[in-house]
Protein backbone atom coordinates (compact mmCIF):
# COMPACT_ATOMS: atom_id res chain seq x y z
CA UNK A 1 0.00 0.00 0.00
CA UNK A 2 1.37 3.36 -0.97
CA UNK A 3 2.16 5.73 1.88
CA UNK A 4 -0.21 8.64 2.41
CA UNK A 5 1.46 11.82 1.15
CA UNK A 6 2.37 14.29 3.88
CA UNK A 7 0.08 17.28 4.17
CA UNK A 8 0.89 20.00 3.68
CA UNK A 9 3.78 18.95 1.43
CA UNK A 10 7.22 20.34 2.18
CA UNK A 11 7.07 22.18 -1.14
CA UNK A 12 4.00 24.21 -0.09
CA UNK A 13 4.63 27.97 -0.34
CA UNK A 14 5.10 29.82 2.95
CA UNK A 15 3.92 33.34 3.76
CA UNK A 16 3.73 35.64 6.77
CA UNK A 17 0.46 37.50 7.28
CA UNK A 18 -0.37 40.41 9.58
CA UNK A 19 -3.55 39.22 11.28
CA UNK A 20 -3.74 36.46 13.89
CA UNK A 21 -4.82 33.10 12.45
CA UNK A 22 -7.21 30.46 13.77
CA UNK A 23 -8.64 27.15 12.56
CA UNK A 24 -11.62 27.59 10.27
CA UNK A 25 -10.90 31.22 9.46
CA UNK A 26 -10.88 32.63 5.94
CA UNK A 27 -7.93 34.72 4.74
CA UNK A 28 -7.60 36.81 1.60
CA UNK A 29 -4.07 37.39 0.31
CA UNK A 30 -3.61 40.43 -1.92
CA UNK A 31 -0.85 42.54 -3.45
CA UNK A 32 2.62 41.13 -4.03
CA UNK A 33 2.03 37.99 -1.91
CA UNK A 34 -1.02 37.17 -4.04
CA UNK A 35 1.04 37.64 -7.21
CA UNK A 36 3.68 35.32 -5.75
CA UNK A 37 1.12 32.61 -4.99
CA UNK A 38 -0.90 32.87 -8.19
CA UNK A 39 1.68 33.81 -10.81
CA UNK A 40 4.98 32.49 -9.44
CA UNK A 41 3.93 29.40 -7.48
CA UNK A 42 0.82 28.92 -9.66
CA UNK A 43 -1.37 27.64 -6.85
CA UNK A 44 -4.88 26.50 -7.74
CA UNK A 45 -8.01 25.52 -5.86
CA UNK A 46 -7.29 22.77 -3.36
CA UNK A 47 -3.55 23.43 -3.12
CA UNK A 48 -1.93 23.90 0.28
CA UNK A 49 -0.21 27.02 1.61
CA UNK A 50 1.59 27.45 4.95
CA UNK A 51 0.88 30.69 6.78
CA UNK A 52 2.59 32.29 9.78
CA UNK A 53 1.23 35.26 11.72
CA UNK A 54 4.21 35.97 14.06
CA UNK A 55 1.70 35.70 16.91
CA UNK A 56 0.28 32.21 17.29
CA UNK A 57 2.44 30.10 15.02
CA UNK A 58 2.34 28.22 11.73
CA UNK A 59 -0.89 27.11 10.03
CA UNK A 60 -1.86 24.91 7.09
CA UNK A 61 -4.37 26.41 4.67
CA UNK A 62 -6.11 25.37 1.47
CA UNK A 63 -6.63 27.54 -1.58
CA UNK A 64 -10.32 28.28 -2.11
CA UNK A 65 -9.98 30.49 -5.18
CA UNK A 66 -7.47 32.58 -7.10
CA UNK A 67 -8.13 35.83 -8.94
CA UNK A 68 -6.16 38.51 -10.72
CA UNK A 69 -5.43 40.37 -7.49
CA UNK A 70 -6.44 38.08 -4.62
CA UNK A 71 -6.05 34.53 -3.37
CA UNK A 72 -8.65 33.22 -0.90
CA UNK A 73 -7.56 30.63 1.66
CA UNK A 74 -9.25 28.50 4.33
CA UNK A 75 -7.24 27.85 7.51
CA UNK A 76 -7.32 24.14 8.31
CA UNK A 77 -5.08 23.47 11.32
CA UNK A 78 -2.09 24.66 13.34
CA UNK A 79 1.16 22.96 12.46
CA UNK A 80 3.46 24.51 15.07
CA UNK A 81 3.14 27.14 17.78
CA UNK A 82 5.28 30.26 17.48
CA UNK A 83 8.84 29.33 18.35
CA UNK A 84 10.80 30.68 21.29
CA UNK A 85 13.96 32.23 19.91
CA UNK A 86 16.95 33.01 22.14
CA UNK A 87 17.06 36.56 23.49
CA UNK A 88 19.96 37.64 21.30
CA UNK A 89 20.31 41.04 19.63
CA UNK A 90 22.63 41.80 16.73
CA UNK A 91 23.88 45.39 16.93
CA UNK A 92 25.44 45.75 13.49
CA UNK A 93 27.04 48.89 12.11
CA UNK A 94 25.43 49.90 8.83
CA UNK A 95 27.26 48.61 5.76
CA UNK A 96 26.85 49.11 2.04
CA UNK A 97 23.37 48.12 0.92
CA UNK A 98 24.12 44.68 -0.54
CA UNK A 99 26.31 43.70 2.40
CA UNK A 100 23.79 44.85 4.99
CA UNK A 101 21.08 42.96 3.10
CA UNK A 102 23.20 39.86 3.57
CA UNK A 103 23.46 40.55 7.30
CA UNK A 104 19.69 40.98 7.58
CA UNK A 105 18.97 37.82 5.63
CA UNK A 106 21.51 35.51 7.23
CA UNK A 107 21.00 36.82 10.78
CA UNK A 108 17.34 35.93 10.34
CA UNK A 109 18.21 32.43 9.15
CA UNK A 110 20.64 31.98 12.05
CA UNK A 111 17.93 32.82 14.59
CA UNK A 112 18.50 36.25 16.15
CA UNK A 113 15.59 37.82 18.03
CA UNK A 114 16.23 41.39 16.89
CA UNK A 115 18.53 43.46 14.72
CA UNK A 116 19.65 46.91 15.85
CA UNK A 117 21.38 48.86 13.05
CA UNK A 118 24.09 51.15 14.43
CA UNK A 119 25.60 54.32 12.97
CA UNK A 120 29.29 54.78 13.71
CA UNK A 121 31.81 57.38 12.59
CA UNK A 122 33.18 55.29 9.73
CA UNK A 123 29.88 53.96 8.40
CA UNK A 124 29.57 54.47 4.65
CA UNK A 125 25.76 54.58 5.09
CA UNK A 126 23.78 56.50 7.66
CA UNK A 127 20.24 55.61 6.60
CA UNK A 128 18.20 52.44 6.28
CA UNK A 129 14.94 51.86 4.43
CA UNK A 130 13.21 50.18 7.35
CA UNK A 131 10.24 48.93 5.34
CA UNK A 132 12.54 47.26 2.84
CA UNK A 133 14.73 45.82 5.61
CA UNK A 134 11.69 44.23 7.23
CA UNK A 135 10.70 42.78 3.86
CA UNK A 136 14.17 41.22 3.57
CA UNK A 137 13.91 39.52 6.97
CA UNK A 138 10.34 38.39 6.28
CA UNK A 139 11.36 36.70 3.05
CA UNK A 140 14.33 35.10 4.83
CA UNK A 141 12.07 33.84 7.62
CA UNK A 142 9.69 32.34 5.06
CA UNK A 143 12.58 30.59 3.31
CA UNK A 144 14.08 29.08 6.47
CA UNK A 145 10.74 28.12 8.11
CA UNK A 146 10.95 30.48 11.06
CA UNK A 147 7.66 31.09 12.84
CA UNK A 148 8.87 34.24 14.64
CA UNK A 149 10.09 37.30 12.79
CA UNK A 150 13.11 39.15 14.15
CA UNK A 151 12.48 42.77 15.12
CA UNK A 152 14.35 45.26 12.91
CA UNK A 153 14.79 48.48 14.85
CA UNK A 154 15.39 52.06 13.75
CA UNK A 155 19.10 52.84 13.28
CA UNK A 156 20.71 54.46 16.32
CA UNK A 157 24.01 56.27 16.78
CA UNK A 158 26.67 54.41 18.72
CA UNK A 159 26.84 56.93 21.56
CA UNK A 160 23.06 56.69 22.08
CA UNK A 161 23.22 52.89 22.00
CA UNK A 162 25.86 52.85 24.74
CA UNK A 163 24.16 55.57 26.80
CA UNK A 164 20.88 53.66 26.97
CA UNK A 165 22.30 50.16 27.27
CA UNK A 166 20.33 47.95 29.73
CA UNK A 167 22.21 46.72 32.77
CA UNK A 168 20.99 43.13 32.47
CA UNK A 169 22.25 42.44 28.93
CA UNK A 170 25.87 41.56 28.19
CA UNK A 171 27.31 43.22 25.07
CA UNK A 172 29.83 41.11 23.20
CA UNK A 173 32.12 43.48 21.32
CA UNK A 174 33.80 42.02 18.24
CA UNK A 175 37.04 44.01 18.46
CA UNK A 176 39.50 43.52 15.63
CA UNK A 177 42.30 44.58 18.00
CA UNK A 178 41.64 41.60 20.24
CA UNK A 179 39.76 40.26 23.21
CA UNK A 180 38.89 36.98 24.90
CA UNK A 181 38.18 33.94 22.69
CA UNK A 182 34.57 34.28 21.58
CA UNK A 183 33.49 30.70 22.31
CA UNK A 184 34.71 30.91 25.91
CA UNK A 185 32.95 34.23 26.50
CA UNK A 186 29.72 33.03 24.90
CA UNK A 187 29.60 29.85 26.98
CA UNK A 188 30.05 31.84 30.20
CA UNK A 189 27.02 34.11 29.68
CA UNK A 190 23.42 32.99 29.30
CA UNK A 191 20.88 35.15 27.46
CA UNK A 192 19.92 37.94 27.29
CA UNK A 193 22.92 38.93 25.22
CA UNK A 194 23.91 41.10 22.28
CA UNK A 195 26.71 41.36 19.74
CA UNK A 196 28.25 44.57 18.41
CA UNK A 197 30.05 44.49 15.07
CA UNK A 198 31.67 47.34 13.18
CA UNK A 199 31.57 49.06 9.77
CA UNK A 200 33.85 48.61 6.74
CA UNK A 201 36.49 50.93 8.22
CA UNK A 202 36.32 49.58 11.75
CA UNK A 203 35.77 51.53 14.97
CA UNK A 204 37.79 54.63 15.82
CA UNK A 205 40.00 54.62 18.91
CA UNK A 206 37.52 56.89 20.68
CA UNK A 207 34.60 54.59 19.85
CA UNK A 208 36.53 51.54 20.96
CA UNK A 209 37.36 53.17 24.28
CA UNK A 210 33.72 54.15 24.85
CA UNK A 211 32.51 50.63 24.07
CA UNK A 212 35.03 49.01 26.40
CA UNK A 213 34.16 51.49 29.16
CA UNK A 214 30.59 50.14 29.32
CA UNK A 215 30.31 47.78 32.30
CA UNK A 216 28.32 45.21 30.29
CA UNK A 217 30.89 44.98 27.47
CA UNK A 218 32.83 41.78 26.94
CA UNK A 219 35.47 42.23 24.21
CA UNK A 220 35.89 39.13 22.05
CA UNK A 221 38.14 38.00 19.25
CA UNK A 222 36.90 36.05 16.24
CA UNK A 223 40.24 34.54 15.34
CA UNK A 224 43.56 35.57 13.80
CA UNK A 225 42.15 37.23 10.68
CA UNK A 226 40.45 40.61 10.25
CA UNK A 227 36.93 39.92 9.02
CA UNK A 228 34.61 42.09 6.98
CA UNK A 229 31.69 43.53 8.90
CA UNK A 230 29.17 41.07 7.44
CA UNK A 231 31.50 38.10 7.96
CA UNK A 232 32.19 39.02 11.58
CA UNK A 233 28.49 39.39 12.35
CA UNK A 234 27.45 36.09 10.81
CA UNK A 235 30.40 34.07 12.12
CA UNK A 236 29.82 35.34 15.66
CA UNK A 237 26.07 34.69 15.54
CA UNK A 238 26.67 31.11 14.39
CA UNK A 239 29.21 30.55 17.16
CA UNK A 240 26.88 32.01 19.81
CA UNK A 241 23.92 29.94 18.62
CA UNK A 242 26.07 26.81 18.82
CA UNK A 243 27.34 27.48 22.32
CA UNK A 244 24.68 29.49 24.17
CA UNK A 245 21.72 29.63 21.78
CA UNK A 246 19.15 27.14 20.56
CA UNK A 247 21.24 24.96 18.26
CA UNK A 248 22.03 22.40 20.99
CA UNK A 249 18.29 21.88 21.67
CA UNK A 250 16.74 18.50 20.93
CA UNK A 251 14.35 18.75 17.99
Amino acid sequence: MAATPAWPPRSAPRLFVQDALSAGASVTISGNPAHYLARVMRVKEGDSVVLCDDQTGEWAARVISTGKRDVDLHIVEMLRPREDVPDFTLCAALLKKDRFDMVLEKATELGVARIQPVITRRCVADKLNLERARMVVTEAAEQCARTALPDVLEPVKLDALLRDWPANRVLFFADELGGEPAAERFAAHAPPAALLTGPEGGFTDEERAAIRKLAETRAITLGPRILRGETAALAAIALWMGTAGDWPRDL
